[in-house]
């Protein structure tokens, strides 16, 4: 994530926010991370990335004491309003016509793929082949949608989601660096691992973007983005807004969790590196709030920013010429046809405001 904050200031200082040195900016910028140490971690370097050098005068960076549940992160766990968890199961149960197995089979030639791999099974050869050892196949595992706990609304378990896991854990074995013979047992390539994250897609598709579970846990995180960028469109305090009146940017620090709940809340899509609606280590969605010369109304501007798998698994260092991949978002209901698919900030106000729902926000 170091490399990452580079890359922010460098673009930050093209953008004419930030002078391309020093700590005088770390003032106009403010960060909010999650209170698991991994994500506190994440944050710190980010602002190191940033401000290297800025030990004495470092953005704020804002976090609760480990364990304790953030709101702004997780609205579930932090007590935030009453979920139907009858109507989490029937907003999943009605996009795969209330059959859990049919997702299996739906997905049986990319799942068996995998299954092959998993076993070592070799090409134009049964699989498992006769005399297998393995306890359980992919393929065998039973298919379920149940009531959830917690922040989790809705359980769907079966070969997908377990599917899910694998494929994540193969990516994050390739992105680490691990010698190739190691990365799924040398059994997969950088062509085959991204055709595999799919069925992470797919999982994630069902389980967070699914329209009520969605708005349910982004509800609150959505209200603090539209309070924070009303600030900056109109330079007054705003209550519920994040950072500081006049700051130039405010970089939340959460989980692909988040971006995929906020995504699904809003209907948003993307395409990066092969890869359809990912959400790899690093990846950032990114609301831009700019005013033309001459123009009363500012415009919303959103994209998904990442590195490419061979940029993480190679450490390449970010900068203006070797940037990570960037895809411009259309935002149903709001965006136009203009370069970037802009919104104007009433239509983005408005598109927001009806998404969130009340009674999650605090």
């Amino acid at each position: 994530m170091n490399l990452f904050g580079a890359y922010y200031r460098s673009y930050y200082t093209q953008q004419g926010l930030f002078a391309a040195q020093g700590c005088a900016d770390a003032g106009r910028i403010s960060f909010y991370s999650d209170s698991d140490q991994r994500t506190v971690e994440t944050g710190k370097s980010l602002i190191a990335g940033m401000f290297p050098g800025c030990d004495d005068k470092q953005p704020e960076h804002h976090f609760l004491a480990e364990g304790e549940e953030d709101p702004l992160f997780h609205s579930l766990s932090a007590g935030l309003g009453k979920p139907d968890h009858d109507r989490a199961v029937a907003s999943i149960a009605g996009r795969i016509g209330a059959d859990p197995d049919g997702i299996t089979e739906a997905y049986g030639a990319q799942l068996e793929a995998l299954q092959r791999i998993l076993l070592a099974c070799t090409p134009s050869t049964p699989c498992p082949s006769p005399g297998h050892t393995a306890a359980k196949t992919l393929l065998a595992i039973p298919a379920s949608l149940d009531g959830g706990k917690s922040d989790h609304l809705a359980e769907l378990k079966g070969p997908l989601n377990t599917a899910s896991t694998i494929t994540e854990n193969f990516l994050l074995e390739y992105a680490d660096g691990m010698p190739m013979d190691q990365v799924a047992w040398s059994r997969v390539d950088l062509p085959t691992l991204k055709q595999l994250m799919n069925l992470h897609t797919a999982a994630s598709d069902l389980t967070r973007r699914t329209s009520y579970l969605a708005t349910v846990q982004a509800s609150n995180t959505l209200a603090h983005i539209l309070q924070t960028l009303e600030q900056a469109e109109t330079g007054k305090a705003i209550p519920g807004a994040l950072g500081k009146r006049g700051d130039k940017a405010v970089i939340l620090v959460g989980h692909d969790t988040n971006l995929t709940n906020i995504a699904g809340a809003l209907n948003l899509n993307w395409l990066l590196d092969g890869r359809r609606d990912d959400t790899p280590p690093g990846g950032a969605l990114v609301f831009e709030l700019r005013q033309r010369p001459g123009e009363f109304e500012s415009r919303v501007y959103i994209y998904y920013v990442a590195q490419t798998l061979e940029q993480m698994r190679s450490l390449t260092p970010l900068n203006l010429d070797r940037a990570p991949a960037r895809a411009s978002i259309f935002l149903p209901g709001c965006s136009g046809g203009a370069v970037g698919y802009p919104c104007d900030w009433t239509s983005f106000s408005q598109v927001l405001t009806k998404v969130i729902n009340p009674e999650f926000v605090k």
